[in-house]
Parts: C-alpha cells; sequence; structure tokens
C-alpha cells in the first residue's frame, strides 16, 4: 500500500498550484490516500452559499446524519480544498504540512 513521503514539499506545492484538474502520479497517489473510506470520522466541505461560501466540517462514515459544521469558512472552494489538505496530511503523517 501506498504511503506519504512527509517529506515531499513537492506534492504538497503542486497540489496547492492546482487543487483541481489532472494531477501527477504521485499526488494522485497522495490523494487516493487521503480519500481512502476508513472508519474513522473525516473532513468535508459544504457550500453554505452557493458558488460563495465553504464551511469545513466532519462525518462519520455512513453517518445519515448531516455533517457537523465548524466555524471555519472559506471564500473560495481552492482555499477550502487546500485547507483540508493540509488537515489529512497531519491527520496521516503525523506531521504539519510543510507549505504554507
Amino acid at each position: 500500500m501506498f504511503e506519504i513521503d512527509p517529506s515531499r514539499v513537492d506534492l504538497a506545492r503542486e497540489f496547492k498550484a492546482r487543487p483541481y484538474g489532472e494531477h501527477s502520479p504521485d499526488l494522485q497517489a497522495v490523494l487516493n490516500v487521503m480519500r481512502r473510506p476508513s472508519d474513522n470520522e473525516f473532513h468535508v466541505l459544504v457550500m453554505t452559499r452557493p458558488h460563495e461560501q465553504w464551511t469545513l466540517a466532519r462525518m462519520r462514515p455512513g453517518a445519515k446524519a448531516p455533517p457537523v459544521l465548524t466555524n471555519t469558512v472559506f471564500a473560495s472552494s481552492a482555499e477550502a480544498e487546500w485547507h483540508v489538505f493540509r488537515l489529512r496530511w497531519k491527520e496521516i503523517t503525523g506531521r504539519e504540512c510543510p507549505v504554507e
């Protein structure tokens, strides 16, 4: 199974520069790990104002209840995706994402 190498700063930079679209094979492998289903609660983004505001939320796999919203909001989907990328990086590697 692929494991995320926390020293691969290049992959974090690649995602930050282009969160949407086609990614390099190594970045795609990282995203596959980050998005792999598990039994643990995970972060999601909820569009709370159509195309204007996204809110960070948490939910449990298979939950019938809606995601639990936080007070963390974003004005762009790219900013929101980058935030979730960094949260998942830390959860999986145990280290802060090396890119701000």
